[in-house]
């Protein structure tokens, strides 16, 4: 595909932005008006399904979580040492018992004290079927929890799994035992309650989540009280709104602005503008197993190999994505602990060998198939272009994240656009195993792949894990079973009057900021 008709695919971003940008810059500002009420509003395109943080996994259910919730370890983002939290230190036993001292004086945002048997509660019953838990596998590794007295726990593991620290600081908040067991998974879905620095105080379907200031939050901890007293999240759905009510003033702060429209916003006088890449990678995954999905063509190797041939990574990452977006050709993000690049089978753009591949699969005029997604439509239609110029005629299905994951888990998927952020937990168990170790995720379930996986999730030995991980991604990319893409980069737009810093692992923590 040549750069003009990448950018033509592109083109509901740069065309609209530049005609509404252009509108816009001539009007008044209103950007105090957030900053008089002490109110926060920030927009994403996304609405978690249920805001209970083991029943979501989109990445504004995380930023939710974060706010609300707090978890037993912190890991600063600056250092990247982890520190106490609701747990103040912390014991490895030997490889399968980790000790726990947790933090007296802390509340939940109801009054009920934080104690030992919330612990105990909210890791052995987000662990049973009858949670139902969408986000079952970041806790999946503990067996048990064992409770020593009100403030001591012990953990005890199914197998040793060296990232525990790493998931006890991300996707792991704590629950209040004593409310969830009176209103059940319904009635805190509705109202929850955490100990985190903010408190939910409606939850607007369709709309978004209102929150404030928790001005009971503990002292002593990594995180401190909050500056600004209320924060909304808003869902809006379309790209130029979101950015048409940031100019506005209506929104404070919004993210996923494309590069074109955020290089137009960089010399307006209300506006501030940060970038850079994120844990996040954008992917193609192909299905190989569903049984409804028998004659599908990416059964066969050679077609897989074909589509990742087809697409020019760099295109989309320098043109498209930019802002330190690069090519990717693993499955997992580079900086994450196991993500050997050296490792992986790489396939550059090569269109005639996408062709040639095609045919020798019994391909020569292609085929026609249906093509997912659930964000970020024009990278989608992008891709089209590209698989339609080797003779792959794709069907875009856009759909909301929670449906798309059900139409996968179900089989009905043949090859689908999605994007991991990991929970922004910096191990490779985070990313390629959630994916590919047999779990209801998988839908290429290699036993090869799997076995090796799973060893290097519970070796103890840093250079064994490396090598069993390195194993299973040129296993991976040998067979082609994902397209990798990219790395996503985030450009971040908000209020000339918010002092906001971003990270890298893609969570905006929002209790660090203030007005000017």
């Amino acid at each position: 595909m040549k750069k003009s008709a990448l950018f033509k695919s592109f083109s509901r971003f740069s065309l609209l932005s530049s005609v509404f940008i252009c509108s816009l810059v001539v009007l008044p500002t209103t950007a105090l008006a957030n900053k008089a009420d002490d109110t926060l509003v920030y927009a994403s395109d996304t609405e978690p399904e249920n805001v209970s943080p083991y029943h979501n996994n989109v990445r504004e259910g995380v930023i939710l979580s974060h706010l609300a919730w707090d978890t037993l370890i912190y890991r600063n983002p600056k250092t990247g040492e982890y520190e106490g939290d609701l747990a103040t230190s912390w014991k490895w036993q030997d490889s399968t018992h980790l000790l726990l001292n947790l933090r007296k004086g802390v509340t939940f945002q109801n009054g009920d004290p934080f104690t030992a048997d919330d612990v105990v509660f909210t890791f052995d019953y987000m662990n049973s079927p009858q949670a139902k838990a969408v986000t079952a596998q970041n806790i999946s590794w503990i067996d048990h929890v064992k409770k020593i007295d009100d403030y001591t726990v012990v953990l005890v593991l199914k197998k040793p799994f060296p990232a525990a620290l790493e998931y006890l600081s991300g996707p792991t908040p704590i629950y209040p035992e004593k409310y969830y067991k009176k209103v059940g998974l319904k009635g805190y879905s509705k109202a929850p309650i955490g100990t985190g620095p903010y408190k939910i105080t409606a939850i607007l379907s369709g709309q978004g989540v209102n929150l404030e200031r928790n001005d009971h939050y503990f002292t002593g901890g990594p995180i401190k009280k909050p500056a600004i007293k209320y924060i909304k999240f808003r869902v809006i759905p379309d790209p130029d709104a979101r950015i048409a009510q940031l100019l506005t003033g209506s929104v404070d702060w919004v993210w996923r602005v494309p590069s074109d429209q955020a290089d137009k916003m960089k010399g307006m006088p209300n506006i501030q503008i940060k970038s850079g890449e994120t844990m996040r990678i954008g992917y193609l995954a192909m299905d190989t197993t569903s049984d409804s999905l028998k004659d599908s063509p990416f059964r066969k190797k050679l077609v897989r190999e074909a589509v990742n041939y087809a697409i020019d990574r760099k295109a989309f990452a320098d043109q498209l994505v930019r802002g330190g977006s690069r090519p990717l050709y693993t499955p997992c993000f580079p900086s994450q602990f196991g993500c050997d690049v050296s490792a992986a089978t790489k396939y550059p753009y090569n269109p005639a060998k996408a062709r040639a591949l095609l045919a020798e699969a019994g391909y020569p005029n292609g085929f026609t198939t249906d093509f997912y997604a659930y964000r970020e439509r024009g990278l989608a239609e992008a891709m089209l272009g590209y698989l339609l110029a080797v003779g792959i005629k794709a069907k875009l299905h856009f759909m909301t994240y929670a449906a798309l994951r059900t139409a996968q888990r179900a089989g009905h998927v043949p090859i689908a656009f999605q994007t991991w952020g990991s929970y922004s937990v910096n191990d490779i168990s985070a990313s390629t195993s959630v994916f590919f170790e047999g779990g209801a995720d998988d839908i290429n379930k290699d036993p090869k792949v799997i076995s090796l996986l799973k060893k290097g999730d519970t070796t103890v030995d840093p250079a064994m894990r490396k090598k069993d991980y390195s194993a299973a991604i040129k296993r991976i990319t040998d067979e082609a079973y994902w397209a990798p893409m990219f790395t996503y980069s985030s450009n971040y737009a908000f209020d000339r009057d918010l002092n906001f810093t971003p990270y890298p692992d893609e969570l905006p923590r929002f209790y660090e900021s203030t007005w000017k």
